[in-house]
């Protein structure tokens, strides 16, 4: 049975302020950023004891504040915050750059995974990169034969995504061999998942522009949801994780028709 934020099996319902705010980390690091709303009926305490706790971890740089919620520190722009799970995503990295070909066309929003694995991208890969995500096209340059697109629009806070403007008609227009896609939560019932309606309209758009849909997670994020949904698991093609394919975590995952990494 899987756990909702709202529900994490390892967290008891009165914590002390200490080990809330390494509670809060812990899950923001987990799935990159979280609402207000959802930190709340995870540690069961009232929305003004989150947002104090939340202030005095922004203050501190072990989150980022903002609206409505907490980003990881290491997802900011500017911030030199260890990535978390490194590890585990410089291997996702190492999985997902045996998809590419040459001369692909792949779609791709954000996030430090997805960073990682652009970094993998072999210097002489010639290939075509379009994405929604300022800091991936920023990081893309570094790839001599790597031609970046970016869809321009009006950027969200929460995803630091374009969410808006011609984001949706450019992604109609659009037909990519590849759609690589980070997500906060993902469960082999519930499918993907997010907190905001912007970004998942956005996913569910680049998903709809590729021909094959191949989506990152650490395994942290297996098995959990969040309010609304993106897509079912028989969505996507590819299920990228740290984990070796036959892990007992990934079980759930094999019977969905999907190639597992």
């Amino acid at each position: 049975m899987s756990n909702t934020i709202a529900q994490v099996a390892d967290a008891p319902l009165a914590l002390q302020k200490k080990e809330r705010k390494k509670l809060i980390i812990r899950q923001v690091n987990i799935h990159t950023r979280l609402m207000f709303s959802d930190l709340v009926k995870l540690i069961d305490v009232s929305e003004d004891t989150i947002r104090r706790d939340v202030n005095e971890l922004a203050d501190e740089g072990q989150v980022i504040k903002i609206k409505g919620g907490a980003m990881a520190a290491a997802y900011h722009v500017g911030q030199e915050a260890k990535t978390y799970s490194q590890e585990d995503k410089l291997i996702i990295a190492e999985k997902t750059a045996s998809l590419l070909k040459e001369d692909m066309i792949v779609l791709t929003g954000g996030g430090t995974t997805i960073r990682e694995f652009i970094k993998k991208i072999p210097s002489t890969l010639r290939a075509t990169f379009i994405t929604v995500n300022p800091l991936t096209a920023v990081e893309l340059l570094d790839k001599p034969l790597i031609k970046t697109i970016m869809i321009g629009g009006c950027l969200s806070a929460y995803s630091q995504m374009v969410v808006s403007g011609e984001v949706f008609s450019s992604l109609a227009n659009i037909k990519a061999d590849l759609c690589i896609l980070g997500i906060n939560a993902i469960d082999s019932n519930s499918g993907l998942t997010d907190s905001d309606w912007e970004t998942i309209q956005v996913k569910k758009a680049m998903m709809k522009a590729a021909a094959k849909v191949a989506v990152l997670t650490i395994s942290e994020k297996l098995n959990s949801s969040m309010q609304m949904k993106i897509a079912d698991i028989s969505d996507i093609d590819y299920l990228v994780t740290e984990l070796d394919a036959g892990h007992k975590m990934l079980q759930a995952y094999q019977s969905k028709n999907i190639s597992i990494l």
